[in-house]
């Protein structure tokens, strides 16, 4: 199957002073287009960092990503920049919406980035997919924290991605509402056959996922596959 992310002896390192601080050591994995993948591990085990690489967020010390076919390292900012806007979707655990816009504009926002004609249709039937087709004229502000993170699950899916990060999707949710929206994520995930890559603590939501990478102190601690596959 075709690998739409590559990872190979992924290092970063960060100077704090004059101390040097390694927050990944030799990563390397693969995933599978169409997968669903996780990474887990305790705070601090570089999971965010790891996630930031792969998307082109930012650069290693040493290592190389090939994501979506293209080898990061070398392209410039504006380059890795135009590959996320067409080919990758982002969920945050603090949803980030812009907040002077509406839900259906915070939806638009990565259509008209695309120059999309059908930017507004195509926002409107993502929000009635995660059921919000009554709030898409509301603001940030006015929504629930679950309505807030169908609001950005909606974003993420509305450039069409080849491959989805969600960093903490529940992290701010209660655990029904959590459930809610992480059902959403994957029903809305299988019908348009992204891969998605899921940065998270709870290990039954990981256990939904086909493939799991463990991080312990910036190092993998196992590589599994789950029954899920």
């Amino acid at each position: 199957m075709t690998k739409i992310l590559k990872i190979n002896g992924l290092e970063k390192t960060y100077k704090s002073g004059s101390k040097e601080l390694t927050v990944l050591r030799d990563i390397s994995l693969d995933i599978e287009k169409g997968q669903t993948f996780s990474i887990v591990g305790p705070s601090g085990s570089g999971k965010t960092t790891l996630l930031g690489l792969a998307a082109g967020l930012d650069t290693p010390n040493a290592g190389t990503v090939e994501l979506c076919g293209h080898d990061l390292n070398t392209l410039n900012e504006d380059q890795r920049a135009q590959l996320r806007n067409e080919k990758v979707g982002f969920i945050f655990q603090d949803f980030q919406l812009l907040p002077t816009l509406t839900a259906l504009e915070n939806v638009s926002v990565p259509l008209e980035l695309q120059s999309a004609k059908n930017a507004v249709d195509r926002a409107k039937e993502l929000l009635e997919k995660v059921g919000l087709a009554d709030r898409m004229h509301h603001y940030p502000s006015q929504l629930s924290g679950g309505e807030q993170q169908r609001v950005a699950v909606a974003r993420a899916f509305s450039n069409g991605p080849s491959i989805l990060f969600a960093d903490e999707p529940t992290g701010n949710l209660d655990e029904e509402t959590g459930e809610k929206v992480i059902q959403l994520l994957f029903d809305l995930n299988e019908q348009a056959g992204t891969t998605l890559v899921i940065i998270t603590h709870d290990l039954d939501l990981a256990a939904r996922t086909q493939r799991i990478l463990r991080l312990k102190g910036g190092k993998v601690l196992t590589y599994e596959t789950t029954a899920a596959i």
